[in-house]
């Protein structure tokens, strides 16, 4: 059915109210295109689901939008082994810059990456001292703490006694 379309006049007030609202939303998306930028509410949760959606299809590599902290996160998945290779990308074409993040998978193509799980939400932030630093799969896992010194690992915020924000986890 099209905007304008509707003959019952009972239903009309609010018919045309969801095609504004329906035409407003396509014209926000549209500019949001226009300037080459995505209305994500979380960053790096963004990234996470790139990259998980990426590795459950054995993708080479996976694009996402550069930010300071989705930088660090690359750092820190390819210091622990999850990840190949990341490298920033400054693409004339683009009116931003993207991390380009290579995955790693095994000899026989199994995942390195077994799963990803953001912890701190927007709604909802988690926050961990020196002494409750977790321990993700018994150990055989990361967590990415946002610490007053960056992002750190949980063993290297543990090694110099900082708490902060838990980002995620990955195993």
């Amino acid at each position: 059915m099209r905007c304008g379309s509707i003959t019952d006049a009972r239903f009309a007030d609010v018919f045309t109210l969801i095609c504004v609202r329906s035409i407003c939303a396509a014209a926000a998306s549209a500019n949001w295109r226009e300037r080459g930028k995505s209305p994500v509410s979380s960053s790096p949760a963004d990234m996470l689901t790139r990259i998980r959606n990426a590795n459950v299809v054995y993708h080479e590599s996976v694009d996402v939008p550069h930010s300071n902290v989705k930088f660090n996160i690359a750092k820190i998945l390819k210091e622990e082994g999850y990840i190949r290779n990341y490298k920033v990308i400054n693409d004339p074409k683009k009116p931003y810059a993207v991390v380009r993040v290579f995955l790693n998978y095994g000899p026989n193509r199994e995942r390195v990456i077994q799963g990803l799980r953001r912890i701190s939400k927007p709604g909802r932030r988690i926050y961990v001292g020196k002494d409750n630093l977790p321990k993700v799969m018994g150990g055989l896992g990361i967590a990415i703490i946002s610490t007053s010194q960056g992002l750190k690992t949980e063993a290297e915020a543990s090694q110099l006694g900082l708490g902060g924000e838990v980002v995620c986890y990955v195993w």
